[in-house]
Protein backbone atom coordinates (compact mmCIF):
# COMPACT_ATOMS: atom_id res chain seq x y z
CA UNK A 1 0.00 0.00 0.00
CA UNK A 2 1.49 3.31 -1.15
CA UNK A 3 0.51 6.95 -1.41
CA UNK A 4 -1.56 7.38 -4.57
CA UNK A 5 -2.92 3.84 -4.62
CA UNK A 6 -6.65 3.47 -5.20
CA UNK A 7 -8.53 0.86 -3.17
CA UNK A 8 -12.09 -0.29 -2.83
CA UNK A 9 -13.13 0.52 0.71
CA UNK A 10 -16.25 -0.14 2.78
CA UNK A 11 -16.62 3.08 4.76
CA UNK A 12 -18.64 2.66 7.95
CA UNK A 13 -21.42 5.04 8.99
CA UNK A 14 -19.95 8.12 10.67
CA UNK A 15 -22.99 10.37 10.59
CA UNK A 16 -23.62 13.69 8.91
CA UNK A 17 -22.63 14.06 5.27
CA UNK A 18 -19.56 11.79 5.41
CA UNK A 19 -19.27 9.24 2.62
CA UNK A 20 -20.24 5.68 3.54
CA UNK A 21 -20.50 2.32 1.85
CA UNK A 22 -18.38 0.67 -0.81
CA UNK A 23 -16.45 3.12 -2.93
CA UNK A 24 -12.97 3.85 -4.29
CA UNK A 25 -10.61 5.82 -2.08
CA UNK A 26 -7.09 7.21 -2.41
CA UNK A 27 -4.35 6.27 0.04
CA UNK A 28 -2.63 9.48 1.21
CA UNK A 29 -0.37 8.03 3.92
CA UNK A 30 2.92 6.18 3.73
CA UNK A 31 2.58 2.55 4.71
CA UNK A 32 3.04 2.15 8.43
CA UNK A 33 2.53 -0.29 11.24
CA UNK A 34 -0.63 1.57 12.27
CA UNK A 35 -3.94 -0.27 11.96
CA UNK A 36 -5.44 2.78 10.23
CA UNK A 37 -4.76 4.53 6.95
CA UNK A 38 -5.58 8.04 5.76
CA UNK A 39 -7.94 7.95 2.79
CA UNK A 40 -9.65 10.42 0.47
CA UNK A 41 -13.02 8.98 -0.64
CA UNK A 42 -14.27 9.27 -4.21
CA UNK A 43 -17.76 9.78 -5.56
CA UNK A 44 -19.21 9.31 -9.03
CA UNK A 45 -21.45 12.36 -8.48
CA UNK A 46 -19.57 14.76 -10.75
CA UNK A 47 -21.63 17.75 -9.59
CA UNK A 48 -19.72 17.62 -6.26
CA UNK A 49 -16.80 19.21 -8.15
CA UNK A 50 -18.50 22.52 -7.35
CA UNK A 51 -17.36 22.25 -3.72
CA UNK A 52 -13.96 23.45 -2.52
CA UNK A 53 -11.57 20.63 -1.68
CA UNK A 54 -12.43 18.41 -4.63
CA UNK A 55 -10.42 17.09 -7.59
CA UNK A 56 -11.82 15.55 -10.79
CA UNK A 57 -10.20 12.20 -11.59
CA UNK A 58 -10.58 10.85 -15.11
CA UNK A 59 -10.74 7.07 -15.47
CA UNK A 60 -7.61 5.48 -16.93
CA UNK A 61 -6.35 1.91 -17.25
CA UNK A 62 -3.69 2.76 -14.63
CA UNK A 63 -6.10 3.95 -11.93
CA UNK A 64 -8.67 1.20 -12.52
CA UNK A 65 -11.71 3.45 -12.17
CA UNK A 66 -14.81 2.43 -14.12
CA UNK A 67 -15.97 6.03 -14.52
CA UNK A 68 -14.76 9.56 -13.97
CA UNK A 69 -14.96 10.43 -10.28
CA UNK A 70 -14.43 13.28 -7.84
CA UNK A 71 -11.94 13.03 -4.99
CA UNK A 72 -13.53 14.51 -1.87
CA UNK A 73 -10.32 15.83 -0.33
CA UNK A 74 -12.33 17.74 2.28
CA UNK A 75 -13.49 14.35 3.63
CA UNK A 76 -9.96 13.06 4.38
CA UNK A 77 -10.34 10.48 7.15
CA UNK A 78 -8.47 7.80 9.06
CA UNK A 79 -10.02 4.42 8.37
CA UNK A 80 -9.24 1.01 9.80
CA UNK A 81 -7.25 -1.02 7.26
CA UNK A 82 -9.66 -3.94 7.63
CA UNK A 83 -12.20 -1.89 5.61
CA UNK A 84 -9.94 -1.98 2.53
CA UNK A 85 -11.47 -4.44 0.08
CA UNK A 86 -8.97 -4.61 -2.77
CA UNK A 87 -6.61 -2.58 -4.93
CA UNK A 88 -7.87 -0.81 -8.06
CA UNK A 89 -4.79 0.90 -9.42
CA UNK A 90 -2.60 3.95 -8.93
CA UNK A 91 -3.04 7.66 -9.65
CA UNK A 92 -0.65 9.59 -11.86
CA UNK A 93 1.80 11.87 -10.06
CA UNK A 94 0.11 14.89 -11.67
CA UNK A 95 -3.24 13.92 -10.12
CA UNK A 96 -1.64 13.39 -6.71
CA UNK A 97 -0.14 16.86 -7.00
CA UNK A 98 -3.68 18.23 -7.45
CA UNK A 99 -4.78 16.28 -4.35
CA UNK A 100 -1.93 17.81 -2.30
CA UNK A 101 -2.68 21.28 -3.63
CA UNK A 102 -6.36 20.90 -2.71
CA UNK A 103 -5.40 19.72 0.79
CA UNK A 104 -3.09 22.74 1.16
CA UNK A 105 -5.91 25.08 0.10
CA UNK A 106 -8.52 23.70 2.50
CA UNK A 107 -6.09 23.61 5.43
CA UNK A 108 -4.84 27.13 4.76
CA UNK A 109 -1.26 26.05 4.05
CA UNK A 110 -1.19 28.27 0.93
Amino acid sequence: MNVGDLYWVELPMRGGHAQTGRRPAIVVQKTSSLSTVLLVPLTSQLDTKRFPGTVLITKTPENGLRQDSVALVFQLAATDKRYLMGALGVLADSVMEQIWQSLDEITGRI
